[in-house]
């Protein structure tokens, strides 16, 4: 996956999980405005934490990389 590809991903997951966040709490129906702070703060987390998630995994995958590695060693 290119970098370009893996940003496009990276992207669509975290709109799904702040669209799952939304569906959960019935909220999907409302426009953006009518969203408290607390609201916008709880899909920024839910969408950051997917981002972890993601990107965790994918450093994991190269981790094989003895490039990664000497990369990581580095500091």
């Amino acid at each position: 996956m290119t970098d370009d590809e893996w940003l496009a991903h990276r992207n669509r997951e975290a709109a799904k999980e702040i669209g799952t966040w939304l569906e959960a709490r019935g909220k999907l129906h409302q426009p953006i405005r009518c969203l408290t702070m607390a609201d916008l703060e709880a899909m920024a987390s839910n969408a950051i934490a997917r981002w972890i998630v993601l990107s965790s995994h994918r450093l994991a995958a190269h981790l094989d990389s003895p490039t990664t590695e000497k990369w990581l060693l580095s500091g």
